[in-house]
């Protein structure tokens, strides 16, 4: 008998689902909890807050026995901050510490690996208050000692961490870690300003992981935008490498590399802006280099020349022969393949893909079905570009689809569904939030049981 082929996709491979804890928890009050600047944030009309979101701080162990069911072996969410030092400082709260020991320990009694990042954009409050987050050193400090009393607690238990969820947003949306720019400040120093401190507290946590558990993982992760030059014009390529450069490579660059690159320095140089540079931090970043590469990846976008464009990453606009989402995101299963040769072509280290997946509006059918059939249809396509990237030489260690269980998006929108689990509440009603297996439940199963061979 011909020997069968052996599948692309190695045994360990890590197969799952992605969440945050703000987006999924609720319990915003509960067991010493602080607040976020997320807790602050204005709502949208029409959409929700996050004192409830879909309660998976109560009811964790139903949700875990579903991801078992569904075959997961990675299950990505971040620690709350504010669990841990409610105003980000003070002594650590033992009630926070043991419910994500409790979470970790299912997660692990039910062979899920726990991925686990320690930032998502849900900085304490009193630090945006007090030190205008991530602007301020006495902050970067502070997440340090974050990320230490983290990692002492449950080394053994976490194996793979993420510092921050893509950083690559802080230089056009610096607000997400809690900074403000002054009014007597430019606003792309000051983003340059934040950046660099953001670097340096992922490379502080990188050497806290290795001297605390230095048999664990830890990757830098950015949020992947694949773009295409408007057109065939020199200038529009040209600006396309450029948009790249600043947007996805310079933090690539840093992780991977530990220096910021002459691109960079070059283009702060010329602008007149300095880096604010202690003693002690270029030697930082070039001896915290990561394990691996990690990514969310959604959509691409064509890049246009422009001359004058008040963003940092310029020229940026819809591909318009490309379908796209409800809410206006195009759908590209080949830009994640091109993104994997890129970075691994780059690079060549393993890469993580912690996030994918698609929104879409959905009602529970009265016999309690979802029949999500483009939810399949995007998942298997991104699969399957995944598998030709690898079938090239590309190592990739994981995919993890975003959300698993419906979550509120990062606007607060519920009807703006990603999971392959339905939680039935909406925007204004929480109704019962009991679990309902979509049609996409079962495709997930199967694909995760044959170890992506049957798609």
């Amino acid at each position: 008998m011909p020997s069968q082929r052996k599948s692309i996709i190695p045994d360990d491979f890590l197969w799952g689902g992605a969440v945050t804890s703000f987006q999924t928890e609720g319990a915003w009050n509960e067991g010493g909890k602080g607040l976020s600047i997320v807790d602050a944030r204005p709502i949208p009309k029409g959409h929700s807050d996050w004192k409830v979101a879909v309660d998976f701080y109560h009811r964790y162990k139903e949700d875990i026995a579903l991801f078992k069911e569904l075959g997961f072996t990675a299950y990505r969410t971040s620690i709350a901050w504010t669990r841990i030092f409610p105003d980000g400082e003070g002594e650590p709260n033992e009630a926070g510490l043991a419910f994500y020991d409790a979470v970790f320990d299912e997660l692990r009694a039910n062979g899920i690996e726990p991925v686990i990042t320690l930032y998502h954009f849900d900085l304490p409050l009193a630090l945006a208050k007090t030190y205008n987050g991530f602007a301020s050193r006495k902050v970067v400090d502070l997440f340090e000692r974050y990320a230490r009393t983290i990692f002492e607690r449950y080394r053994g238990k976490v194996n793979y961490w993420l510092t921050f969820n893509e950083q690559n947003l802080v230089l056009e949306q610096p607000h997400l870690w809690g900074a403000i720019c002054p009014e007597d400040e430019d606003p792309e120093a000051f983003a340059y300003r934040v950046c660099h401190n953001v670097f340096i507290a992922h490379a502080k946590a990188v050497k806290a992981l290795r001297e605390i558990a230095p048999e664990a993982k830890i990757g830098g992760m950015v949020t992947y935008l694949t773009t295409y030059p408007a057109t065939c014009r020199p200038e529009d390529a040209l600006a396309n490498v450029q948009a790249k450069e600043l947007f996805i490579d310079f933090f690539f660059d840093v992780f991977a590399r530990g220096a910021y690159p002459r691109y960079v320095t070059n283009r702060l140089e010329k602008k007149g802006i300095c880096l604010p540079l202690e003693a002690g931090d270029e030697e930082l970043l070039r001896s915290q280099t990561v394990d691996f590469l990690s990514f969310s990846y959604y959509q691409s976008q064509i890049v246009r020349h422009q001359e004058q464009d008040e963003r940092i990453i310029k020229g940026l606009e819809p591909n318009p022969y490309l379908p796209k989402t409800k809410w206006g995101w195009a759908i590209d299963p080949i830009g994640l393949r091109i993104a994997l040769k890129d970075v691994y072509a780059r690079y060549e280290m393993p890469i993580f893909i912690t996030e994918n997946g698609i929104g879409l509006e959905e009602e529970l059918n009265e016999d309690g079905t979802v029949e999500d059939d483009e939810r399949i249809d995007y998942l298997r396509r991104h699969i399957e570009q995944m598998k030709m990237a690898m079938e090239e030489g590309v190592e990739v260690i994981g995919y993890l689809m975003w959300g698993a269980t419906d979550l509120l998006s990062s606007q607060g929108e519920m009807r703006k569904r990603y999971g392959v689990i339905f939680v039935n509440r909406d925007d204004e009603n929480l109704r019962d939030l009991k679990r309902y297996k979509k049609k996409s439940f079962y495709w997930f199963q199967r694909v995760i049981r044959t170890n992506g061979e049957e798609l």
